[in-house]
């Protein structure tokens, strides 16, 4: 153990451990975020997952992830997909359908249609540019 001797050396040791630290932090919360979001499984099961990752800490994360490993990657993506619905609906319903010209175009072809007068018309296309 002579290169430990060197402060150098030392500072790399300690950036490796604390890196490790960190990774190990970031996969508990992972796996922990995993379990209290799941639907698939009970409130027990659920319960003994989580006594398994704080008693066998390093085998419980470990067979966790190593058996739930798809359900995992499912889980997340269908979380994504449904955030970028969500997204895409609220984009959608804050644009209003395209904006002045979708709502004149709405209007012109009621007019079109008869449903209404030229003066409503007219009103509506006046409140579309304003």
């Amino acid at each position: 153990m002579l290169a430990a001797d060197y402060p150098f050396l030392d500072l790399f040791w300690t950036m490796l451990i604390f890196f490790f630290w960190i990774m190990w932090i970031w996969l508990l919360f992972t796996v922990f975020g995993d379990i209290f979001r799941r639907h698939d499984i009970s409130g027990w099961a659920k319960t003994a997952w989580i006594v398994f990752a704080i008693v066998l800490p390093f085998l419980g994360v470990f067979i966790y992830l190593i058996t739930q490993n798809v359900g995992m990657t499912e889980r997340n993506l269908a979380r994504s997909r449904a955030q970028r619905e969500q997204f895409d609906d609220y984009v959608r319903e804050t644009a209003g359908g395209g904006g002045a010209a979708a709502e004149i175009e709405k209007a012109k072809q009621l007019f079109d249609s008869g449903a209404i007068t030229q003066a409503e018309f007219e009103a509506i296309k006046q409140k579309a540019l304003a």
